[in-house]
């Protein structure tokens, strides 16, 4: 089933093997109306289409799955992603029959080849005139069974002038088949080279019986053996797609499909999760998965939420806390309202995210891509010239019947040996276990495009509260006067503070109740924008705020409180002075307390070359106190929205590239403007919104592992590319037959390379299948490396 993004559609193609493919696939999407661009993803074999408001005359899944049929593919519209993956499953046990089949066909005629063998015993007598009919009997299913899908691509393809792999592979092995079955023909007609159907073994090395008279052999088990190499290949190509693309299986599995309902009257009934809506009353046992995002309302838990943030250790929940979908109940019971459903729980869209990013290209494809353009037609123009080149020039006679089968094995081998699913999954299998394994640490990476700009990242900015800081401030110093106790001072001020909505007077609030003060209702409360509160308490006029208010309301400064609340503002805290009835009698000091781990992702940052700024709107030497805690050296402070952006502009103007980490809505500007914007995964909706990567976990440590992992992810894929395009530029020629002339000149293939290059240096087509199985596997299995990445 086609999934709808908004404006985007993430659909299943069937067809794909190779770059080409995605090229043709990719062109035939664009001749929609309507399609604003699209991404075609090999590994995954998914289309993302993104549409434009453009009214069309057609639903756009229709037309989209026209224009692909048109193009010999089919966009499967209807399969859900669980159907797709079962697509995928079917596919991989079609190909493994299909390999089994050919590769014991092979074998057979590879033995029937060989007869003399001791160990054969006989069972490969030959001279018959049956045998050649034997084999060619062997062959035939081989070739039209095991290898139908390759007719079925390859010559569709060829139909559209729009030739593949497929029909490389098609058009080699048919060329090794068909000259051999015409070989087989020939012989019963008596002017074709003098014969009379009489064979003649060869008395070389191979001590093969395949060579007719007049130097023709046949090639049925070369044909054969290609067939289930590269079925092999597939085979096991598609195992290791599987396993890169299973962190979406891993997520999915989260899911669960049962909620716990709870009626009006008490009663409790199970319903399947999709019938539940917001605001509905859930209850979850021990043990169980949440099946919606909510808020706990009675009961208290801990809760595993390291598949969706990474974070190891459970997290205790009690009522007022939120639960994501998803997450594995502890040992304790709770009830719970829904707050999120179906495709808005934060479960879906991390999924979401996940898919789209797979299924995106980066920018590095591109080479790739204008490659296989051109790739398959020039595979074909140098086959058929160095076929046409060999029938004339070589170790035999032109034209001779050996000069036949140097022709013809240099096609078969140059069809076979070209590789172009090498370059269509070089760098997407990258992309698709990089943007996995981050989100199984708990890191939502939009696009490819953002995996790849990020490895360049030079310089992190960082804003302050909430990023480096725990973002709730907290009281962390209580001071009187004469005639004043610590108790007293903070029972007056949190009863003043507690119709307060500023976070300095909440956080006042929060510690007298922990210490399990009480507070008195305020009356005549008044808040001085910036400067702090004024309110009678217990028949006492009340002042808590800064030296400002305390001047303006004529209050008695005592000296010792003035200098020791200077003292705590040098420190980095911020002090509220507490006055009742026109006397100082203590100062409250509040401070947002850095986050434990912070300073050691400042540290991991500076490791590896990345110069951390921290960008705040706080007062300098509250900026300076926090800077130092955390090991920065380089901050601004006092910065508006707009400053932030600009701080940013100004970094990047020495080329740096420059990735932003906020949480707040005045972090916007400058996640837009950063070349990567990073949100904290506690940060407000627009923050993450704005953001290309957004950290689960409220934690900076998350930043050095994306940069990590993304310096890792384009190292693979710049090996896989260089793998791909050293693969074909070496052995492509050496397919042709580029070794002929060097060998000639050194008298000879040298007795250890003849098993690969025969008497006169032409590559065996066998191994050239061999040799194109490997490359694509082994792009696959690089990229599966980074699973195990330390980062």
């Amino acid at each position: 089933m086609a999934q709808s993004h908004s404006d985007t559609l993430i659909i299943p193609v069937s067809g794909m093997t190779c770059a080409a493919c995605v090229h043709h696939v990719g062109e035939a999407i664009r001749t929609v109306p309507g399609v604003a661009g699209v991404s075609i993803n090999l590994a995954t074999a998914r289309a993302t289409v993104s549409l434009d408001d453009v009214a069309v005359a057609e639903p756009p899944l229709d037309a989209l799955a026209r224009a692909v049929a048109d193009a010999g593919y089919r966009l499967d519209t209807d399969a859900t992603n669980s159907e797709a993956d079962t697509g995928r499953s079917d596919e991989e046990r079609d190909l493994l029959w299909r390999m089994l089949v050919a590769m014991a066909g092979g074998i057979l005629l590879l033995l029937g080849g060989f007869p003399a063998l001791p160990w054969t015993d006989g069972l490969f007598a030959t001279g018959g005139w049956w045998y050649p009919l034997l084999l060619w009997a062997v062959a035939t299913p081989v070739q039209l069974w095991a290898g139908w899908p390759f007719y079925v691509a390859g010559f569709a393809g060829l139909r559209r002038m729009q030739p593949n792999m497929h029909t490389l592979i098609a058009l080699g092995t048919s060329v090794a088949y068909g000259y051999s079955a015409v070989i087989v023909l020939l012989m019963w007609i008596p002017a074709f080279a003098g014969m009379t159907g009489a064979w003649a073994g060869m008395t070389g090395a191979e001590g093969r019986v395949m060579t007719v008279e007049g130097g023709h052999q046949l090639h049925f088990d070369m044909a054969a053996i290609i067939v289930a190499l590269i079925l092999l290949g597939r085979w096991l190509e598609a195992r290791a797609l599987s396993r890169a693309s299973d962190a979406i299986g891993r997520l999915m599995d989260l899911r669960p499909q049962v909620a716990h309902l709870m009626s009006d009257d008490g009663s409790i009934n199970d319903v399947a999760v999709d019938r539940v809506a917001v605001g509905d009353t859930l209850a979850v046992r021990p043990g169980e998965q949440i099946p919606v995002d909510g808020e706990i309302i009675s009961g208290s838990t801990e809760v595993d939420e390291s598949a969706l943030t990474g974070e190891s250790m459970p997290a205790e929940k009690s009522p007022g806390d939120a639960v994501l979908t998803g997450a594995l109940n502890g040992t304790g019971g709770f009830i719970m309202r829904a707050t999120r459903v179906g495709a808005d729980t934060t479960l879906a869209r991390v999924i979401r995210l996940v898919e789209e990013a797979q299924g995106s290209a980066a920018p590095v494809q591109r080479l790739a891509d204008r490659v296989s353009a051109w790739f398959v037609p020039a595979v074909g123009l140098i086959a058929l010239s160095a076929a046409v080149i060999w029938l004339f020039v070589g170790p035999v006679p032109a034209l001779s019947g050996a000069a036949w089968q140097y022709a013809m094995l240099t096609l078969v081998a140059v069809f076979i040996i070209a590789c172009p699913c090498a370059l269509g999954l070089a760098t997407p299998t990258a992309i698709i276990v990089g943007v996995g394994k981050a989100a199984e640490r708990g890191i939502l990476i939009r696009s490819a495009a953002v995996l790849e700009t990020a490895h360049r990242v030079s310089v992190v900015a960082v804003d302050k509260t909430g990023t480096l800081t725990v973002g709730r401030p907290q009281v962390t110093d209580v001071i009187t006067g004469d005639g004043a106790d610590s108790a007293e001072v903070l029972a007056i001020a949190a009863s003043a503070e507690q119709l307060s909505e500023h976070p300095i007077g909440r956080a006042v609030v929060e510690r007298a109740r922990d210490e399990g003060l009480t507070l008195t209702p305020p009356t005549d409360f008044v808040a001085h924008r910036g400067a702090g509160v004024t309110a009678r308490v217990d028949g006492q006029d009340v002042v808590v705020g800064n030296a400002f208010l305390i001047v303006d309301e004529k209050i008695v400064v005592d000296a010792g409180l003035s200098e020791m609340a200077g003292r705590l503002a040098t420190a980095g805290k911020t002090p509220m002075l507490v006055a009742k009835d026109g006397r100082m009698v203590g100062v409250i000091a509040v401070a947002d307390g850095v986050k434990p781990e912070t300073r050691g992702a400042v540290a991991a940052l500076q490791s590896v070359g990345v110069r951390v700024v921290m960008l705040t709107g706080d007062r300098p030497e509250v900026a300076e106190s926090v800077a130092s805690q955390c090991g920065i050296t380089e901050y601004h402070a006092g910065m508006l929205p707009a400053d932030k952006a600009g701080a940013v502009a100004l970094l990047q103007s020495d080329g740096s590239v420059v990735a932003m980490a906020g949480d707040g809505i005045n972090d916007a500007p400058a996640l837009a403007r950063a070349d990567v914007g990073i949100a904290m995964g506690g940060g407000t909706d627009i923050a993450r919104e704005t953001a290309d990567v957004t950290l689960m976990r409220d934690d900076l440590s998350g930043i050095a592992t994306a940069l990590k992992l993304s310096r890792e992810t384009m190292r693979t894929i710049r090996q896989n590319l260089f793998w791909a395009f050293f693969y074909n530029s070496l052995l492509i020629p050496v397919a042709a037959g580029a070794l002929y002339p060097v060998f000639a000149a050194m008298g000879g293939v040298p007795g250890g390379l003849t098993f690969f290059f025969g008497d006169a240096g032409f590559l065996n087509p066998i191994l050239a299948a061999l040799a194109m199985a490997f490359s694509s596997v082994s792009v696959v299995s690089n990229s599966l490396r980074l699973r195990r990445a330390k980062t």
